[in-house]
């Protein structure tokens, strides 16, 4: 972990650190139970902890993630996260070139962590930013329009506004998703590793099991996520 990380945690209390989010630590909680989950063979537990792993690794590659003006609430941005993270993606993941490559060997999977953590912590500036800028500049008939889902009509960032916005990012929602998806990957590869690279081509999954198991833990994580980041 690079000594600036050692100097910022020494200065705060095990209750500041859950207060203002665990999520580094607990990729590698996910990751040493996704080791075990390998060496046991057990499928189910290899599909859980493979996607609670792969929930706060890309999670963690989400600027807005990283700050706590996480929806531009100190700024006069409210309604930012859910721009950056599903508006944009929504209108140009056709668009999106997501080929990473093959995983590979992480090392030191906490100081990997904080890595990808601080390449989001410095994206912030740019998120809010540009935002702000392209609303000073369009009126609001330009920013917004209105579309219909289902049978609810709803006002929505504009396309062309959005377009804006991603250009002045250079792609930056691409870029992040592609970094997360060789991130995930990678940690999962290096669990496998780890675990010994065990065979796994004849393992089977208990389906009445592993059904009851997701529905639990969807409601477990959908109760702590607000303490994760």
């Amino acid at each position: 972990m690079p000594r600036r990380w050692n100097d910022a945690i020494e200065k705060f209390t095990e209750d500041t650190i859950k207060a203002y989010g665990i999520s580094p630590w607990n990729i590698q909680i996910m990751l040493y139970k996704l080791t075990n989950a390998f060496k046991e063979k057990n499928l189910s537990k290899i599909l859980r902890y493979s996607a609670e792993i792969g929930h706060y690794i890309s999670d963690a590659h989400v600027p807005l993630h990283a700050t706590e003006n996480y929806n531009g609430q100190f700024t006069n941005q409210k309604g930012i996260h859910g721009f950056w993270e599903s508006r944009v993606p929504e209108l140009f993941f056709d668009e999106y070139d997501l080929i990473t490559g093959k995983a590979i060997y992480i090392e030191k999977p906490l100081s990997h962590t904080w890595g990808f953590i601080e390449e989001s912590y410095f994206a912030v500036d740019s998120v809010l930013k540009f935002e702000r800028d392209l609303s000073i500049e369009w009126p609001d008939d330009r920013k917004f329009s209105f579309e219909k889902r289902g049978q609810v009509t709803m006002k929505v960032y504009s396309r062309d506004f959005s377009n804006e916005y991603s250009k002045r990012l250079n792609g930056m929602q691409e870029r992040r998703m592609k970094a997360s998806i060789k991130a995930v990957g990678s940690f999962w590869y290096t669990a496998w590793i780890n675990a010994g690279q065990p065979e796994l081509e004849n393992l089977q999954v208990n389906k009445t099991n592993t059904t009851e198991t997701f529905y639990r833990n969807k409601k477990l994580l959908l109760n702590k996520r607000k303490h994760d980041y």
